[in-house]
């Protein structure tokens, strides 16, 4: 059974989330039921998924440090979503009007480093 997609081709708040977690080392943009997702390397784990469901779709699903976790779910922006919470992720609602870049690229660079190779933090930290 083949999931709907949730986003448009061309849709801009995917084209921003997109250009953050493509700047990441060797990361990879997936279609996972129907959402955009990105992964650190073609074998790699997932990092980032937007849409946490059909009825919140303009949401970035991301694995937050464990250190930072508790400050997260306790921040009114973020939720457990469903299917993803079990395993420690939280996601943010985003704004489709005026993305923070800087706390979701913070978020997105955050939950690359959970799934990451060390090899693949050795470049993001010899660029940063």
């Amino acid at each position: 059974m083949e999931h709907p997609r949730l986003f448009e081709d061309g849709d801009p708040l995917v084209a921003r989330v997109r250009a953050l977690c493509l700047a990441l080392p060797e990361a990879m943009e997936t279609l996972n039921h129907g959402r955009p997702s990105w992964k650190a390397g073609e074998k790699g784990k997932a990092f980032a998924v937007l849409g946490a469901s059909m009825d919140r779709p303009d949401t970035l699903v991301f694995k937050p440090d464990p250190a930072e976790a508790p400050a997260w779910r306790e921040d009114p922006r973020a939720f457990v979503p469903k299917y993803w919470g079990p395993s420690g992720w939280l996601a943010i609602d985003l704004d489709r009007t005026a993305l923070d870049a800087a706390v979701t690229a913070e978020l997105i660079e955050t939950s690359y480093r959970q799934v990451a190779l060390r090899r693949q933090l050795a470049v993001l930290d010899a660029v940063m």
